[in-house]
């Protein structure tokens, strides 16, 4: 027999089931990207400019590379005819877009900090907001790690798809049109090192913002940090690895891919003279020769970093970044404690 099945009496209301809730983004993560859409806006506009820029680069890069190469008048052997060649401006438009790209990475750490120090933490512990969450179940050591990891992810990956489109679009190797590896420009937007310094800038910014609590000060402070730490790096720079010493004629003839930091002479009596140029304009072997006999030098010598010290260069110097923004780090959780006991 089957049991009754019940029902509800005449005229009564049936309850209905509770709506599910609509499915939103939440946590501090959603916090942090929603008060500071306006920055994450502008980011992602920064990237498809960028992006944008470089594909279009890619794109004209054969035409540049044949306007910047010789030409006759008439065209002959192959060459292309000069006044065709003159008119065309794609080796310029080329040569100009990756100058751009390259100064934006390399300066990225400027405004990263500047906006780090005054938006990011010195605006709100100005206006208490940050006092604020504090009281809603958050504790000030989430709300700091929240503050500073959702920025971290996003310059790193917006940051590392920028350099390897920028390195794609990099390859070819005419040296006129793209310039030298080590150009501090250059240097420091294809390599790992171009996100070493927005981190940095990053760490150091929240810094700035902790200690000094006032938005303007804080960027004034974090944008001038950021700036005596890319000088410094610049100057020791070439000492960050072990150089190379060429010796003989091979000094004088280094290919244009090779960093010159010091070249000279070794003279008959065995004294060893830097940023000499005797005998540079010699070419032949008796003229050289001669140079040497006149001159009473006995060899010649040149202190290099050949372009196989790019990556070394550049790990080194992403290390010490990345030790500089740890140790931000370390110190900016320190005060958060301190003055939240």
């Amino acid at each position: 027999m089957s049991a009754p099945t019940l029902r509800p009496p005449s005229g009564a209301a049936v309850p209905s089931r509770p709506t599910p809730a609509p499915l939103r983004p939440s946590g501090l993560t959603w916090t942090v990207l929603r008060l500071h859409r306006a920055a994450l806006l502008v980011w992602v506009a920064a990237l498809l400019v960028a992006g944008a820029v470089l594909t279009w680069m890619y794109v004209i890069a054969p035409n540049a590379g044949v306007a910047g190469g010789p030409c006759a008048a008439p065209p002959v052997d192959g060459l292309p005819d000069c006044a065709t060649v003159d008119a065309m401006t794609t080796n310029d438009v080329y040569s100009a877009g990756l100058d751009l790209v390259a100064t934006a990475l390399s300066y990225l750490m400027l405004p990263v900090a500047a906006w780090a120090g005054a938006a990011l933490i010195g605006r709100e512990l100005e206006n208490g907001t940050a006092q604020l969450a504090w009281t809603q179940s958050v504790t000030p050591v989430r709300w700091l790690a929240a503050k500073l990891a959702v920025p971290a992810v996003l310059l790193t990956a917006g940051t590392t798809a920028v350099v390897l489109l920028h390195v794609w679009v990099r390859r070819d190797e005419n040296g006129n049109l793209l310039g030298a590896w080590y150009d501090s420009d250059i240097y420091l937007s294809i390599g790992p090192t171009a996100v070493a310094y927005a981190l940095a800038g990053l760490a150091l910014g929240a810094l700035a913002g902790l200690i000094l609590r006032k938005a303007l000060p804080a960027a004034g402070a974090a944008f001038a940090a950021t700036l005596v730490l890319s000088y410094v790096l610049r100057a020791v720079r070439p000492s960050l690895w072990p150089t190379t010493t060429i010796t003989g004629r091979a000094a004088l003839d280094l290919p244009p891919d090779v960093l010159v930091l010091e070249h000279g002479v070794v003279t008959s009596d065995g004294r060893r003279i830097g940023n000499d140029l005797a005998c540079v304009g010699s070419e032949t072997q008796d003229q050289i020769r001669a140079c040497m006999k006149s001159s009473r030098l006995s060899d010649f010598w040149a202190t290099v970093h050949p372009e196989s010290h790019f990556w070394p260069l550049q790990l080194v110097e992403s290390g010490v970044l990345l030790a500089v923004a740890g140790a931000a780090v370390a110190v900016t959780f320190t005060v958060l404690r301190r003055r939240t006991a």
